[in-house]
């Protein structure tokens, strides 16, 4: 296997993963926190060194919501929040995990729990000719899942950074991990960066 990878960088939010995010991953767990920034900001470094597509996919509704799902929980969890309003702090990428201005970063935003749903995510990776999708993202149970799930439907292979993935809970995130290695390659940052079987452009 030689294919183009790309980096899909899912939900690096202040509301998400900052302490004071109003859906933060790990509630009062700094260490999970603590541990998925550090994979996440991994996996971006080895992409911005090996020269991969970054796709930095953020979620933000209107601030009325009129845009937001409400056939869901998690969505209409969301509302009741006032989470992830576009333009406020909270939709807004971490400071230590921002996206970078340069022709191979790209920003997507979304309103549904697959990445790909209703966005031009598909379109940017076929015109990149990108076949291996490399993934991270929180929760690991709902946007990493939709996600990875929704691309292996569209014909790519996908490889999970398992480090720069979390979820509310150790038993969500082990749980969906454990699911997904049926249609995903589930590894961490360190095993990545040994494998050579992604082309470079």
């Amino acid at each position: 296997m030689n294919e183009r990878a790309a980096v899909i960088a899912l939900h690096y939010q202040n509301e998400v993963l900052h302490p004071d995010g109003k859906i933060r991953v790990g509630v009062d767990d700094e260490a999970v926190r603590e541990r998925v920034i550090a994979g996440a900001a991994g996996m971006l470094a080895l992409a911005r060194d090996r020269q991969w597509p970054v796709m930095h996919v953020r979620i933000a509704f209107r601030p009325d919501y009129a845009d937001c799902p409400r056939n869901t929980p998690i969505f209409r969890k969301t509302v009741e929040l006032g989470a992830v309003k576009e333009g406020e702090w909270g939709s807004e990428f971490l400071a230590q995990l921002q996206p970078l201005d340069n022709e191979q970063e790209f920003i997507v935003t979304h309103q549904r729990l697959s990445a790909f749903a209703g966005t031009q995510l598909d379109h940017l990776l076929r015109m990149l000719d990108v076949r291996h999708l490399v993934i991270g993202g929180v929760a690991t149970h709902s946007v990493v899942e939709h996600t990875v799930r929704d691309a292996a439907d569209r014909g790519y292979e996908v490889t999970i950074v398992a480090q720069a993935c979390a979820s509310g809970s150790p038993e969500l995130h082990d749980a969906a991990l454990r699911s997904l290695a049926l249609v995903a390659q589930v590894t961490d940052v360190q095993s990545l960066a040994l494998e050579k079987s992604y082309s470079e452009p």
